[in-house]
């Protein structure tokens, strides 16, 4: 399944401001919700917001209105009293009539969410907002932060030669998967490793709103992030004041239809791209959109045995070129990189492949990485039921390629090695479910038609499940609310965000 992303376990404590009753400032008169027993400590911090300087990623810039702060949560909600965690948040403050706080994540799961702050800009939610990015518990610079390797052992994983589905290969890769969890239990702990599902992140999300001086929830989340915001809307139907879920996950679904979706709206959206190519002249897929995926496996077909060359010593090879396509499909303002990179491979070169591969993989200039892949792999084992089938597997790997021909390397045997979590020391924590929330507001689900990463479906199914509106575009990206240059989403996210407009019924964009 792919994303919508060193040392020991580290404890950290903030200082924590006596509980007490407060008013939120927009919605005068409401009286902040009671914490839970037990919990009165961590309700009643109040952010200390101060400079950003240590928070972030070596390429994050925060602009100078930005500022950071730490907010203390336990790790175990179970043992309030036991080690905490420090969730990072960033903010910028409303340039006007301040409404409260507008919480917002970007998913992943494992992806950081600092910059999201500077979402908004040109819009009413800068003047009647205070814009707030975190990064979920295990994730960027909260702390403890999940760790399982070393930037040289992932680049040694990535330029490992690609298995086959024969006995040795499955063998193999699952030696790989245990190598790797007994990493993660090394460097982040398996009491931590227990305790970063989405289960724990929405009480953590409850946590910031009350410390942010909120007594209802606005909250603005993209991919995992609707995981987020639905969980939360389940679990605290009655803190809500507005959610906007955009690239919807149904929690409805399991792992395998999840990846099978995954893996037709990646088809749906390479067809796209390769329409549109062979309109221009030099399309390294040909001039006929019907001959693309054959003219793409003749592409990358040979890196299986032999990189090519790149300016950067490590060169492209099979996996890392299929992860750089997969980068530039989330959305068609990459298509023309898209284009550029499969030229270059087609000229024997590698170098605008490698280049979105390390997006993706969150691979640095300097050759160092953020958390993104580690924690990506810890979240999904502790949300998603274990596939420890090997039937279940192997048909789930025969289905994905006829979903995904283009991504059908052709070494399908019927089998393949199990998941990743079957290995994982500690059960998961959620279950597929249906979402049932009594006494919940009105939400917004925006659902993209051609979305790769999280299907139109799925948008559709959620709404259905939260009695939201829904909002579809109409093109071929991985969500698009304020970031894809849509006047006709943005007005009715933001209209709802402001004023609780509801957008037109069946708005179609």
């Amino acid at each position: 399944m792919v994303r919508s992303g060193r040392g020991v376990l580290v404890v950290a404590v903030l200082a924590l401001v006596a509980a007490g009753c407060t008013v939120t400032r927009d919605e005068p008169g409401t009286a902040m919700p009671a914490p839970p027993t037990g919990l009165e400590k961590f309700y009643g911090q109040s952010a200390q917001w101060g400079g950003c300087t240590g928070f972030g990623g070596a390429d994050d810039r925060f602009p100078p209105n930005a500022e950071c702060a730490r907010i203390a949560v336990p790790v175990d909600y179970a043992s309030p009293d036991g080690p905490t965690a420090q969730i990072a948040v960033s903010r910028i403050k409303a340039t006007g009539e301040r409404i409260g706080s507008l919480l917002m994540n970007p998913g992943g799961p494992g992806e950081s969410g600092l910059t999201m702050s500077f979402l908004g800009n040109k819009t009413p939610l800068a003047e009647r907002f205070d814009r707030v990015g975190f990064d979920p518990r295990g994730v960027g610079s909260s702390t403890p932060a999940i760790v399982c390797q070393t930037a040289q052992e992932q680049d040694a994983e990535r330029a490992e030669p690609q298995e086959d589905n024969s006995p040795a290969g499955i063998a193999d890769a699952e030696a790989d998967n245990r190598r790797y969890v007994d990493r993660c239990l090394e460097r982040t702990g398996k009491d931590f490793l227990a305790h970063v599902g989405t289960r724990e992140v929405v009480q953590d999300l409850d946590v910031m709103r009350a410390a942010l001086g909120d007594a209802k929830l606005s909250y603005l989340g993209y991919s995992y992030g609707t995981r987020i915001g639905s969980a939360y809307a389940e679990r605290f139907p009655t803190h809500v004041r507005a959610l906007v879920l955009d690239g919807a996950i149904d929690s409805s679904q399991d792992p395998v239809q999840e990846s099978l979706r995954q893996a037709a709206g990646f088809q749906k959206v390479f067809d796209a791209y390769a329409a549109d190519c062979v309109r221009h002249p030099d399309c390294p897929l040909g001039t006929d959109p019907a001959q693309a995926v054959q003219w793409f496996r003749e592409l990358v077909n040979p890196l299986w045995d032999k990189p090519v060359a790149t300016t950067d010593p490590r060169g492209l090879n099979y996996g890392d070129a299929l992860t750089g396509v997969r980068q530039a499909l989330y959305s068609d303002e990459m298509w023309a990189v898209l284009t550029l990179g499969l030229s270059e491979l087609r000229d024997g070169r590698g170098d605008t492949l490698l280049s979105l591969a390390d997006l993706y993989d969150g691979r640095r200039d300097d050759g160092t990485y953020n958390n993104t892949s580690d924690a990506f792999n810890a979240i999904r084992c502790m949300d998603d039921p274990r596939i420890s089938d090997r039937g279940v597997t192997g048909r789930q790997d025969s289905e994905y390629r006829k979903a995904a021909p283009f991504l059908d390397d052709g070494h399908g045997t019927g089998a393949a090695p199990l998941e990743l979590c079957t290995s994982w020391p500690v059960s998961n924590t959620t279950e597929p479910h249906r979402i049932s929330v009594n006494a919940l507001p009105k939400t917004v689900v925006v659902s993209t038609t051609d979305d790769p990463a999280t299907p139109y479906q799925a948008g559709v199914d959620l709404a259905e499940q939260l009695g939201a509106a829904l909002i579809t575009y109409r093109g071929s990206r991985h969500t698009v609310a304020l970031a894809g240059g849509v006047p006709c989403v943005d007005d009715a996210v933001v209209g709802y965000l402001v004023a609780l407009t509801e957008p037109p019924p069946g708005l179609t964009c």
